[in-house]
């Protein structure tokens, strides 16, 4: 025991672990076959979205619309922002084995740093936040998504506010942002630091610079149609007889209940502020931990559109409230039961069948991430009761930016 104890406090076996790891996971995706997503279609590559991602930079330096298929190149549309597409130039111009391998490598990196770069928790909890994700961010890796760089980018945005080193946490968000839309949630977090207003200037800073970077590409005509064809797609890239895993999802499973998205997602808004009406406790460190918690889980679990490679982010959250509070008994159940039915149901240790008759058409890998992120905001009302962190109420700086 304390061999494992000792494996898992060196950051240095923890890196070398998940990077070997996305390394295989990468190395498969490269190697698996192309295949028909039904029968009578034509070949896609194993990689599809990385595809997707690597072609996004070649239609828009062509001039192309981004978001229409290309069904002779990839299935599925490209649903990021111009800028992202200009960025993924830095992978689309190499050999797909070496794209693809350091496409993946960024997301875990950004991760695994981000968790390292937390402070005021123990290395031995940051190796077991790691551990915790491990499966849901192999789950992302193998689908080629940006689901570890998101969790990642909004981690480091909240390690980096508490250094105080504001700009860059500014960056970090608005771009998360600008790969997934729902990055923006985590601009919450900035509202506990006293230098709030510098953070909103740099964030409206940072939204303009990366809104206006496409430019040097294309011309001012043709980004405004993008960003007005992006906005069209996102409007219209929804099922209402599919919700995924999600809120949405869970109600209409379970409870054959289907509100709007729109009124969905404002009550769990409306949930999500509530602890922020305790203003006293924004200088609680353990507070702003269970707000980085809360944000995470949020933007999974509202998200009508939510897939399995999306759950590293909910469970980057999970974990971080965890493994940073109280062990109690209630606690643990409600890890056990995440781990099981989150990061183990989808994968090759449940049977088949069962994951298909059962875990997904009642969503189930989603049930216990509503659960937790309700302790969540239990925990974040209740904070005094709950408060596992030594030192906690330590005044935040107004002196830096």
């Amino acid at each position: 025991m304390e061999k494992l104890k000792q494996w898992i406090l060196n950051q240095r076996v923890i890196l070398v672990l998940f990077i070997l790891l996305t390394a295989i996971a990468s190395i498969q995706s490269y190697l698996l076959k192309p295949g028909r997503l039904t029968e009578g279609t034509r070949e896609y590559s194993h990689y599809n979205n990385y595809v997707i991602f690597k072609q996004s930079f070649y239609h828009l330096t062509d001039h192309k619309d981004l978001y229409v298929l290309y069904p002779e190149e990839h299935w599925d549309l490209f649903k990021y922002s111009p800028t992202f597409a200009l960025l993924f130039g830095i992978f689309a111009n190499l050999p797909d084995y070496l794209g693809l391998l350091f496409w993946n490598m960024l997301n875990t990196c950004v991760l695994v740093l981000a968790v390292f770069y937390l402070p005021r928790i123990t290395n031995l909890q940051k190796g077991l936040i790691l551990l915790a994700c491990l499966l849901e961010l192999i789950t992302s890796i193998q689908n080629e998504q940006s689901n570890g760089l998101i969790a990642g980018l909004i981690v480091f945005a909240f390690a980096l506010c508490e250094r105080q080193h504001f700009i860059i946490a500014a960056f970090c968000i608005i771009l998360s942002a600008y790969i997934k839309l729902f990055g923006i949630v985590g601009v919450s977090l900035f509202i506990f630091y006293p230098q709030r207003w510098r953070l909103a200037l740099y964030s409206i800073l940072w939204s303009l610079i990366l809104f206006i970077l496409p430019y040097g590409a294309i011309n001012f005509t043709e980004l405004k149609i993008l960003y007005i064809s992006w906005f069209h797609m996102l409007q219209n890239d929804h099922s209402p007889a599919a919700y995924g895993f999600s809120v949405l999802g869970w109600l209409k499973t379970w409870f054959h209940f289907e509100p709007a998205n729109f009124w969905t997602v404002s009550i769990g808004a409306m949930i999500f502020m509530v602890p922020f009406a305790r203003f006293k406790m924004y200088v609680s460190h353990g507070f702003r931990l269970l707000a980085l918690s809360s944000v995470l889980v949020w933007v999974v679990i509202f998200n009508h559109m939510a897939e399995s490679p999306t759950f590293i982010i909910a469970m980057t959250g999970i974990s971080i409230w965890f493994f940073s509070g109280k062990a109690t008994l209630i606690n643990i159940i409600l890890i056990s039961v995440c781990f099981l039915l989150t990061s183990l149901s989808t994968t090759d240790l449940v049977p088949h069948d069962f994951r298909n008759h059962f875990i997904q058409p009642y969503v189930l890998k989603v049930f216990p991430c509503i659960i937790i992120w309700f302790r969540i905001i239990f925990d974040m009302l209740n904070i005094k009761q709950t408060l596992a962190l030594s030192g906690d109420t330590e005044p935040l700086s107004v002196n830096r930016g």
